[in-house]
């Protein structure tokens, strides 16, 4: 029986609107939004990125992105500091760093939640899909190896 595409896409939204809406809804008990958080993540991963790398690391437009930023330094949990030439680099205060590890517990809670209906084979496959339709397995998901440096 062939899958209709668009009845296809929908599925894949409403799982991801319905681990979107936990995680944010979760992240709100430490502190955070999801938005905030996954900055965070996105600036640990890569501390020094410049603000146009953090935002396609997080799926938001510059603008969107700076505007997050510049909320996020106000709240002491990031630094802004100048790199070479006109680019501004973006690294974690310890603040930042704490907020980060409460929202990986959070975060590691709400997904176990989200995927639990899935056996760990189902899981691997799944991901498996996930990176062959994305095409760049970077922007999917990143080996067990990252966490300890910041998920």
């Amino acid at each position: 029986m062939a899958v209709e595409l668009q009845i296809l896409g929908r599925a894949v939204k409403a799982v991801q609107y319905r681990q979107h809406r936990a995680l944010d809804s979760r992240l709100s008990s430490v502190g955070s939004t999801l938005a905030q958080w996954d900055a965070l993540r996105a600036i640990s991963r890569t501390p020094g990125a410049s603000a146009r790398e953090l935002a396609a690391a997080t799926f938001q437009s510059e603008q969107a992105f700076g505007a997050l930023a510049g909320r996020l330094v106000s709240q002491g949990l990031v630094d802004r500091r100048p790199g070479h030439g006109r680019r501004i680099e973006h690294h974690l205060t310890p603040e930042g760093k704490r907020l980060l590890e409460a929202g990986h517990e959070v975060a590691d809670s709400v997904l176990a939640e989200c995927f639990e209906a899935l056996t760990a084979p189902e899981r691997e496959a799944l991901l498996g899909l996930l990176r062959k339709l994305g095409g760049d397995a970077k922007a999917v998901a990143e080996p067990p190896a990252t966490r300890a440096a910041g998920n």
